[in-house]
C-alpha cells in the first residue's frame, strides 16, 4: 500500500517531527565534518612489547646525545637519529657531542654519522627516508627542509632559505603568514609520496598547515588553519589547534597529520579532503581540556604488514606509546610510563617502526635518548 508522505507526517506527534527535522539538518553537517564513527570493537590481537636493553650499543669515545629531534628507518631496518647537539654545560667538560645524524644497524651499531649544523636546518626535527633511499630532514627553528643522499655525502634539494621564515618579519618573532610557496615557518615533519615523489610537509610550529610540493620542490597546494577548542571538540577537519607535528602517508595513499595539542590524528586524502579523526583519550582528571600543554599525539607510524593493521602514536603528554586498531580506531594498549629507567620515558617525541614491528622511541628535552622495543607476542 502506498502511503502519502504528507498524510503520514500529519499523524505523527509534533515533537517527533521536530526530531526528524533536526536530524535532516545535523546529518549533512556530520557529512561535512566527517567526524570519526563511534569506536568499534576490534578483532585484532593485542600486541605486547618489551624493552631491548642492548640497543643501541655504546657510542664511540665520549660521545653524548642531546635532544633527539627525529627518528626514522630505511628499507634495510637501519635507524637514523637526528641529534640536536645541545648537551648541557657539565657534559661539555667530560664528553663530546655525538654527530648530528647517526645511522644504526638493527643490532644497534653506529654504522655511519655525518652532518654540519652550519648547513643543516636549525633545531633538527622530523627525519624521513624515502622510497629511493634518500634522507630528508627539517628544522623547527628554521624555514627549510633538506634532502640528502642516504650517506649524507651530498645535499640534493633544499626548499626554503636557511634563516628566512614565512612570518611577518621573516623571523621566529613574527606573525605566521601560512602562505609561502617557497619556504616554511618552523616545519616539523616530511613524507614523500612513493607513487610520484610529491613532498608533504607539516608546517608546523609557526604555521598551521600541510604544504605539498612536487619532486622538484615546486609548490602544489596546501590546507589547514589555526583551529579553536570548539572546532577540535566538534572534530572539524583541517583545524589544527596549535602545532602541526607530523605527516605520514599510509599504503593506501591517505595522509595522517598529528594535531598535537588537539590530541588527535587527522586523516586526509592527498588533495586535503578530510576523511576522519582518531581521537586520543582525554586525561581523566582534565576532561575535554584543549589545548593540552604538551599534546597527546606527536607522531604516528604503522605496523609493517601490507594492511598496516596497527597504528602507533607517541603520547608526549603521558610519556607513552599507544597502539590502535587502524581500521576501527579502537585503542588496544599502551606501553611506557614517565620515568628515567629502561622502558620508561622522559619527554616522548618521535617514533619509528621497522619491518619486524620493532618500535623505536626518541626522547627530546630532558630525555635525550632512543630506546628499542620488541614485539614479544600478544596479550
Amino acid at each position: 500500500m502506498k502511503v502519502n508522505r504528507k498524510t503520514f507526517l500529519s499523524t505523527l506527534p509534533a515533537a517527533f517531527i521536530a526530531v526528524i527535522g533536526f536530524w535532516g539538518f545535523w546529518n549533512p553537517l556530520q557529512n561535512r565534518v566527517h567526524a570519526a564513527p563511534a569506536e568499534a570493537e576490534s578483532s585484532l590481537p593485542v600486541p605486547k612489547y618489551e624493552i631491548d636493553p642492548y640497543w643501541p650499543k655504546p657510542f664511540p669515545g665520549t660521545q653524548v646525545t642531546g635532544s633527539i629531534g627525529g627518528i626514522c628507518v630505511d628499507a634495510k631496518d637501519h635507524v637514523f637519529v637526528a641529534n640536536r647537539q645541545d648537551i648541557v654545560e657539565k657534559e661539555t667538560e667530560t664528553a663530546t657531542n655525538a654527530p648530528p645524524i647517526m645511522e644504526f644497524d638493527s643490532d644497534g651499531n653506529m654504522v655511519n654519522s655525518w652532518g654540519d649544523m652550519k648547513i643543516l636546518p636549525k633545531q633538527l626535527h622530523g627525519c624521513f627516508v624515502d622510497y629511493e633511499n634518500n634522507f630528508w630532514i627539517g628544522g623547527s627553528r628554521d624555514g627549510i627542509i633538506q634532502k640528502y643522499t642516504h650517506d649524507g655525502s651530498k645535499l640534493l634539494l633544499q626548499i626554503g632559505t636557511k634563516g628566512v621564515l614565512d612570518s611577518s618579519d621573516g623571523l621566529d618573532t613574527g606573525r605566521a603568514l601560512n602562505t609561502s610557496k617557497t619556504g616554511f615557518y618552523l616545519p616539523s615533519g616530511i613524507a614523500v609520496d612513493p607513487t610520484n615523489g610529491d613532498i608533504y610537509v607539516s608546517d608546523g610550529y609557526g604555521n598551521t598547515r600541510v604544504a605539498v610540493f612536487d619532486k622538484n620542490g615546486q609548490f602544489l597546494r596546501q590546507w589547514g588553519h589555526q583551529g579553536s577548542a570548539a572546532e577540535t571538540e566538534a572534530g572539524v577537519g583541517g583545524a589544527f589547534i596549535k602545532i602541526v607535528h607530523c605527516v605520514v602517508i599510509d599504503n593506501s595513499g591517505l595522509v595522517y597529520i598529528c594535531d598535537k595539542q588537539g590530541d588527535r590524528v587527522q586523516v586526509f586524502d592527498k588533495m586535503g579532503n578530510f576523511k576522519r579523526n582518531y581521537m586520543i583519550e582525554p586525561r581523566p582528571h582534565y576532561p575535554n581540556t584543549r589545548p593540552t600543554l604538551w599534546g597527546a599525539n606527536s607522531d604516528v607510524k604503522f605496523s609493517a604488514d601490507p594492511q598496516q593493521k596497527y597504528m602507533f602514536t607517541a603520547d608526549e603528554w603521558r610519556d607513552r606509546v599507544a597502539i590502535f586498531d587502524r581500521v576501527t580506531g579502537k585503542q588496544l594498549t599502551t606501553f611506557g610510563r614517565p620515568g628515567h629507567q629502561l622502558g620508561e620515558f622522559d619527554h616522548v617525541h618521535t617514533i619509528t617502526v621497522d619491518s619486524k614491528n620493532n618500535v623505536y622511541v626518541a626522547e627530546t628535552g630532558t630525555g635525550r635518548r632512543v630506546q628499542k622495543f620488541r614485539m614479544v607476542g600478544t596479550e
